[in-house]
C-alpha cells in the first residue's frame, strides 16, 4: 500500500476530477482524505498500486507531491484511547506522525518520518495484541 500526497486545487470540481481520473484508469482509493488549510488543498489517499495512481493523476494534470510507504494498524474499536497509546509509543521512539487516517477496512494508516523506527513500534504493538497460546 502507498499513500500519495496530492496538491489539490481549492475549487469546485477538483476532487471530482481526481476521482474521475482514477476511475478512468481503473484505480480504487483504499482510504484517505482531503483538507484545505489557508486556502491550499492537500489530499492523502491510499492505493494498492501507487504507481498506477500516480500515473493516472499526472496524466490528468493533477500534481502528486510525494509517494509514501505507510504503517497499517488494526486498533481495538472497543478500547478507548488506542490512538493515544500508539501515538505515544511512536513519540517515545522519536517517530513523528506526519499523516494519520483510516482505510476502508477501519485500519489506522500512518505516514511517519522514520519508517524503520515506526515499523519497529508497529510490529511490537501487533505482537502484544496477538492472542497468547494456552
Amino acid at each position: 500500500m502507498k499513500d500519495l500526497e496530492i496538491a489539490l486545487e481549492n475549487r469546485p470540481g477538483a476532487l471530482a476530477e481526481l476521482g474521475e481520473a482514477l476511475g478512468r484508469a481503473g484505480v480504487s482509493v483504499e482510504g484517505g482524505g482531503v483538507f484545505v488549510t489557508n486556502g491550499v488543498g492537500v489530499a492523502h489517499f491510499l492505493f494498492d498500486d501507487g504507481t498506477a495512481a500516480r500515473e493516472a493523476l499526472e496524466a490528468a494534470g493533477i500534481r502528486v507531491v510525494a509517494q509514501h510507504d505507510v504503517l497499517i494498524q488494526k486498533l481495538s474499536q472497543t478500547e478507548p484511547g488506542q490512538l493515544g497509546k500508539i501515538a505515544r509509543r511512536m513519540a517515545d521512539a522519536g517517530v513523528n506522525i506526519l499523516v494519520q487516517y483510516s482505510d476502508h477496512d477501519h485500519q489506522l494508516i500512518l505516514v511517519v518520518d522514520d519508517l524503520e523506527a515506526g515499523r519497529a513500534v508497529s510490529e511490537a504493538w501487533m505482537r502484544e495484541r496477538e492472542p497468547q497460546p494456552r
